[in-house]
């Protein structure tokens, strides 16, 4: 069963990829200008621009890393907070207050930021990791050493902070909440495969690779 899963997800991923790109068609098609981006993104520095920031909701974890993500990644995350695909109040507060020109901007400006590449081949995890890692065909969708994804709108996650990665790990097997959950079928199946300890050991593994995300500070006063 576990060899049928990196085959399973592929197909998943090919029967998602028309509705992925249908969301974020429009806003994908517009230029971003990094530029413009760092203008509007004085609403994400403030947690996203401090090393070791801290969210308290839904638990307490550090904020993702978020420079050196692929521009149309961020149009996707920010479309779907904005959309109540991802449930967060802050984040959807924030990404409905953008036009798509204003996600194109802050995906330039953000992938602009990239400042190192990972390694082709990760650092290997042990057994039982790699067995979760295999369970979960995680390299099927974000690539073998995880910072190259199959399809630019999913995120890399090599080098993500390990308590950000469980915290979503667990909201892709949330139902029924008004406020914490997000609703992808790919990510939900595999997630709900896991128990908490097991995704914690998925995420302690992948955020010790050297991956291409980082903390950039920005200044609060500009």
């Amino acid at each position: 069963m576990n060899q049928l899963l990196p085959m399973i997800a592929r197909s998943l991923v090919a029967a998602a990829t028309f509705s992925a790109v249908a969301l974020t068609a429009q806003a994908q098609g517009l230029t971003g200008n990094a530029e413009a981006g760092q203008k509007k993104a004085d609403m994400c520095i403030g947690c996203h621009g401090i090393q070791g920031y801290q969210n308290s909701f839904p638990e307490i974890h550090k904020v993702p890393k978020i420079s050196g993500q692929s521009d149309k990644y961020i149009i996707s995350a920010l479309t779907a907070y904005k959309k109540g695909e991802r449930k967060h109040p802050s984040m959807r507060g924030i990404a409905g207050s953008l036009s798509e020109q204003d996600m194109a901007d802050l995906g330039a400006f953000y992938a602009s930021q990239a400042s190192k590449t990972a390694a082709e081949t990760p650092k290997a995890p042990d057994q039982v990791t790699q067995a979760l890692i295999e369970k979960g065909a995680c390299a099927s969708c974000h690539g073998a050493n995880f910072s190259k994804p199959i399809d630019p709108t999913y995120p890399k996650i090599g080098g993500q902070h390990a308590d950000y990665l469980f915290v979503a790990l667990k909201a892709y097997t949330v139902e029924g909440n008004q406020v914490v959950g997000r609703a992808n079928p790919i990510m939900a199946g595999m997630a709900k495969q896991f128990s908490p300890t097991e995704m914690r050991q998925i995420a302690k593994y992948l955020a010790s690779l050297d991956g291409e995300l980082s903390v950039v500070p920005q200044p609060r006063f500009r």
